[in-house]
Formats: structure tokens, C-alpha cells, sequence
């Protein structure tokens, strides 16, 4: 399976995302991660790369753009925003089926957006981190 997590500018929720679902290493399960604005090949923000180093979580990220052939290679896309996921299904109305908002797939009783950490201190991005740990555990139950 193919997931694909879809933030802005793919500098701080997706990359933290993928990072988090890719260390627990499940067979036959690939992940990336893009942004509907983001630029190719911008680092991962400081403070996303910090709280991963700090929780010890493996990375190696370079920003991407969403691209019809990553979207097409997805299983499964799933948004940190309801916004995220209408811009896709307008930019690729073929991929309906297979985008959600994280929450709602992970979480369906919370369907809100998964809190945007771009521009907030440390304490910011770690609640972020937390949130997207707790719905990664939840994904993976279902997956």
C-alpha cells in the first residue's frame, strides 16, 4: 500500500507524518509525503527536524510538491486540512476515493484539522508531533 500525506508546504505536518509512520516499519507499506504549495527540495523546517531528532524518529526529507504521478501512485492520501483535501479532489477529481483528511480516516469522530505548527515555538510543534503520533496509531490499526 501507498500512502501519501499532504500538507502546504510540506516543511513541517506531512514530513513529521511520514517520518512517524515510516519508523514503525511496516511490510508492505510505502510512504511520502508532498505539499499543494510547497517548493522542491526545501529542508524540513528546525523545529520539525528538532522534535524528531528529540522523540527519535528517523528523517530525510526534501520538500515536494504534489505532482499527478504521486498522486496517482497513492493507495491513500490523507490531509492535515478539510482545505487539503478539496484542493485535491478539484485538482484531481479521478483520486476522490482515495483522499481523506488524517483525522478522518484515522480518528472519524474527530474530523477537524490536524493543528498547523508553521511560524510556533518548539512547544507548538511538539503538541503537533503529539497529535500526529496518536493518529499514526490509529492508522496503523486500521491498516
Amino acid at each position: 500500500m501507498n500512502i501519501l500525506f499532504v500538507c502546504t508546504g510540506n516543511t513541517c505536518r506531512s514530513p513529521m507524518a511520514e517520518a512517524i509512520l515510516k519508523s514503525k516499519n511496516l511490510k508492505n507499506i510505502q510512504v511520502q509525503s508532498a505539499g499543494i504549495y510547497a517548493s522542491d527540495g526545501e529542508n524540513m523546517s528546525a523545529n520539525s527536524r528538532k522534535v524528531l531528532e528529540n522523540k527519535g524518529v528517523p528523517f530525510a526529507h526534501k520538500s515536494s510538491s504534489l505532482q499527478p504521478s504521486t498522486v496517482e501512485w497513492a493507495d491513500l492520501i490523507l490531509t492535515m486540512t478539510a482545505a487539503h483535501k478539496q484542493a485535491i479532489i478539484y485538482a484531481f477529481p479521478e483520486a476522490i476515493s482515495k483522499v481523506y483528511m488524517y483525522k478522518e480516516f484515522a480518528t472519524p469522530d474527530d474530523i477537524q484539522d490536524v493543528m498547523d505548527p508553521f511560524g510556533g515555538n518548539i512547544g507548538i510543534y511538539e503538541q503537533t508531533f503529539e497529535e500526529l503520533n496518536v493518529l499514526t496509531e490509529e492508522l496503523v490499526k486500521r491498516l
